[in-house]
């Protein structure tokens, strides 16, 4: 199994493009199914969730074939075509490896009447259980039954709009209804929808594609229903999520990097807090300039939340960098219960993290050790690549088949500007 190497210590400098978004591009590729035309994405990262996707929707029977660039540093293009759906299906052994495979389900139930999807997995921090998804479908008219790790849905002729209330913000059940919704007979409205920028990417696509939606951005969705959807062209925003990893990978080393292609309004919070700890964030003609004046930042508390708050994905991170800096800090996490599995791992390192519930009291070091740690899922893993960026010795991260779920290139952008870093393959 492959493990990285990383030698601390080195400020970072240079630039470093910031690919497609995965949480944008994996919706994304589930909304050609809601049409028989070819729906065309560019800027798609290449990773291994993009990867595990694409071959859930070949399984359905979506023609996938790749356009022009194939990759490299521009990121790649596919045409997704479900015009000779072949099942309805989505099996066990694909959809265990990802959740985002649920997004499957509004997408077939509003297209064909019927799906049968069994229930997902992906990282081990939390329950995340797609109950809203199922609630919202039967709202929508579904009439859906659990059996054997399956969900088997089904509906008679159309869905038909409805009023749906989340009880709390959930990214994926937003996705996953407001794709239905396009199909559905009437007016569908989601109440404290999410308002991530990957969800208004998905609300732009849908719109072009023939959708209409009112109230993209805000947290009431209102979708009228449509007969029939059309292809496009659709390219995927960046990344903030890496772009927020390779910002605080500045904050841990020092130095000056610029974030290509990055959208510094989408970071949110995060910008907010990066600069609160004493970074320098700067927008640019072509992204984000990144860069750390003084010789060690400043602790600073946080709280998860949906967006605009601080996200849940850059919370281990932000502790790796906590960890570091001058003073305490306090890192509560609101959405995922089990998403502290990275703080023994940061402790072996010399971290100083205490746990009380839902949040980590964490009180900067003077350096950090490089030591054999190992990740537990995909931001825990980019966590300790940082961590070990701004520690004395060698760190050899194990199990970074969870990093290459959402880092495309990691090792070769940061040896780019300066770092020690190499992936070492395994037997």
């Amino acid at each position: 199994m492959d493990h990285i190497r990383i030698r601390g210590g080195n400020p970072l400098n240079g630039v470093i493009r910031i690919g497609g978004a995965k949480n944008a591009a994996l919706p994304l590729m589930t909304a050609c199914l809601l049409t028989d035309e070819a729906l065309t994405l560019s800027n798609l990262p290449h990773l291994a969730d993009i990867t595990t996707l694409a071959n859930l929707l070949i399984q359905h029977g979506v023609d996938i074939n790749m356009e022009g660039e194939n990759g490299g540093h521009e990121g790649r293009t596919l045409s997704l075509s479900a015009h000779n759906i072949t099942s309805t299906v989505a099996p066990y052994d694909l959809v265990r490896k990802m959740r985002a495979t649920a997004l499957v389900l509004g997408p077939l139930v509003a297209r064909f009447g019927q799906a049968r999807v069994s229930l997902p997995g992906g990282c081990a921090i939390g329950a995340r259980p797609i109950d809203l998804h199922i609630k919202g479908l039967q709202e929508l008219g579904a009439k859906i039954e659990l059996e054997g790790g399956y969900v088997n849905a089904r509906c008679n002729g159309r869905l038909t709009g409805a009023e749906i209330v989340f009880p709390f913000t959930s990214v994926g059940a937003t996705e996953n209804l407001m794709m239905a919704a396009t199909l559905a007979d009437g007016e569908t409205r989601l109440i404290n929808a999410a308002r991530e920028p990957e969800v208004i990417d998905l609300a732009n696509c849908l719109v072009a594609m023939g959708a209409q939606i009112d109230g993209i951005g805000s947290d009431t969705l209102v979708i009228q229903g449509v007969e029939r959807l059309g292809g496009t062209s659709h390219r995927v925003i960046a990344d903030r999520i890496e772009a927020g990893t390779y910002a605080m990978a500045v904050a841990v080393t020092g130095g000056e990097v610029q974030l290509v292609g990055a959208n510094l309004e989408h970071l949110g919070a995060v910008s907010e807090t990066l600069r609160a700890a004493g970074l320098i964030l700067e927008e640019t003609d072509t992204g984000i300039s990144a860069r750390r004046e003084n010789d060690r930042l400043t602790g600073v508390d946080v709280m998860t939340d949906p967006y605009p708050g601080f996200p849940t994905d850059m919370q281990a991170q932000f502790m790796a960098l906590m960890a570091t800096v001058n003073g305490a800090s306090m890192v509560t996490e609101t959405i995922f219960e089990n998403r502290f599995m990275h703080v023994p791992e940061l402790t072996r390192m010399g971290a100083n993290i205490n746990l009380h519930g839902g949040s980590a009291m964490i009180r900067g070091v003077p350096k950090l050790t490089g030591a054999p740690v190992m990740a537990t899922d995909l931001r825990a893993s980019v966590s300790l690549v940082l961590a070990g960026l701004a520690a004395d010795g060698d760190t050899i991260v194990n199990r970074v088949y969870h990093l290459d779920r959402g880092y495309e290139r990691l090792e070769e952008k940061l040896a780019a500007c300066g770092a020690e870093v190499e992936r070492i393959k395994g037997d």
